[in-house]
């Protein structure tokens, strides 16, 4: 099949080299790891972007989670623009924080106070000095394949024994920071019982993302989660659930729910901003106590909680906690979700499709995996064509292999029909028929 013309956006990104690194703000979106160059979007509406070139996509990377509504929700839009009317940024408190605080706390039974941040980066790197501030000790668990942010302790990957110090996974992090986080695998007991017996004393906190979904879905078995949570009790550590993406998309009280386990700390972003930029952690009163002004641990931010944001945040959040909204989401998106697995059953591709909620993963394999491990790097040169033969008939996925894809309340029967059709023949490339 041709390509889609790519002529502008070419053009665009050939500029963009001269302003920015790559020739993006964020790595990914390079098109690293995929044909072509990078599309640069024009616009968004309901389940579709536009390019600059004029093409048109059923979008399922919804700007990487946030979008749960689809683009440009005209009740999003609505409330934003009102809120404009009487500025964007003061630096100081409005009642719309603790509208958006007041719609959090009493739909969600894991935090009892909050602190909002600009980004998931931000909350995260928050909790993890919270932790280390209400036990008054240093070294941080965490999980090979959960990505946390790019905050300089952890920016860091597994060395070669079971319970290791982090090896830096970007230059400019000193290597004292990357001491204090132990990197272990995702999915192994032991590991996590021999990190805590080499330093149990010291560990202030485990932190794992809600459900794994930074670098494939790996989705962790109830036993182990509750494992986790157990641990952490009898070592005086803290659990930290990074919901950044799974925080209000598997449902309103996220992966907490989604398990029945009450973490000590829960970090939030992408869907609680409605398309703006937030982020935000929370707790028990007891440990958010410890953050300042009230207690020792420094966290500040000029635009944390700032009006338009929060207007966006109240907006979605408000759709998203009326009755039946993740039961409708949910079972749309495993109903097309099933439709593909059967038609690759039927055809005996090999290829499994992780999914929870509205998220899913396509993992060319016929493996469960659970594990960063377990994920074949050759395998990513089978969605590298599945994603062109996509691009090129008009469905976009984020342009990763290890990036999950979403489905919104804004895609309909149509969209989704049109979609597996798009899939199916995207697939007789990739396996050659």
């Amino acid at each position: 099949m041709q390509d889609i013309s790519r002529a502008k956006s070419a053009e665009l990104y050939e500029k963009s080299k001269t302003y920015f690194p790559g020739g993006v703000n964020s790595p990914v979106r390079a098109f690293k790891s995929v044909y072509g160059t990078p599309l640069f979007i024009q616009k968004g509406d309901g389940p579709y972007i536009w390019d600059a070139d004029g093409n048109k996509f059923i979008d399922f990377c919804a700007s990487w989670g946030p979008l749960i509504l689809g683009h440009n929700n005209a009740k999003i839009r609505e409330k934003v623009t009102e809120v404009m009317q009487n500025g964007m940024s003061f630096g100081a408190p409005t009642a719309l924080e603790n509208e958006l605080a007041e719609l959090i706390i009493k739909n969600n039974r894991f935090v009892e106070k909050i602190r909002f941040t600009s980004s998931g980066t931000e909350a995260v790197m928050s909790a993890i000095r919270l932790a280390r501030g209400y036990t008054g000790r240093n070294k941080i668990i965490k999980f090979e394949g959960c990505y946390h942010g790019h905050s300089d302790s952890l920016l860091v990957k597994a060395g070669s024994g079971l319970v290791t110090f982090g090896e830096t996974s970007s230059a400019g992090v000193p290597k004292a920071f990357a001491d204090e986080t132990i990197v272990i695998a995702l999915n192994d007991k032991q590991a996590v019982t021999q990190a805590f017996a080499q330093f149990k004393d010291d560990v202030a906190a485990v932190i794992i993302e809600g459900i794994p979904a930074n670098n494939g879905l790996l989705i962790q078995d109830a036993d182990y989660v509750q494992f986790l949570n157990e641990t952490c009790t009898a070592n005086g550590a803290l659990l930290i659930f990074d919901e950044v993406i799974t925080g209000f998309r598997v449902g309103f009280e996220g992966a907490a729910a989604y398990y029945g386990i009450k973490p000590d700390i829960v970090t939030y972003g992408k869907i609680i901003g409605g398309g703006l930029p937030v982020g935000m952690y929370g707790a028990s009163n007891e440990i958010m106590a410890h953050v300042s002004p009230d207690g020792g641990v420094y966290q500040a931010g000029t635009l944390s909680g700032n009006p338009v944001a929060m207007a966006a945040g109240i907006a979605a959040l408000t759709i998203l906690s009326r009755n039946g909204f993740y039961e409708e989401l949910n079972a749309k998106a495993q109903a097309f979700i099933n439709d593909i697995k059967a038609h690759v059953a039927t055809k005996g591709y090999q290829l499994k499709i992780f999914t929870v909620g509205s998220i899913f993963w396509f993992a060319f394999t016929d493996k469960d995996i659970k594990t960063a491990e377990a994920i074949d790097p050759a395998s990513m040169e089978k969605f590298k064509v599945m994603h062109r033969e996509c691009l090129n008939r008009g469905v976009y996925f984020g342009p990763s292999g290890y990036e999950v894809g979403f489905v919104s309340a804004a895609h309909t029967s149509v969209e989704l029909d049109s979609a597996k059709q798009v899939i199916f023949e995207a697939l007789e490339v990739v396996f050659g028929e």
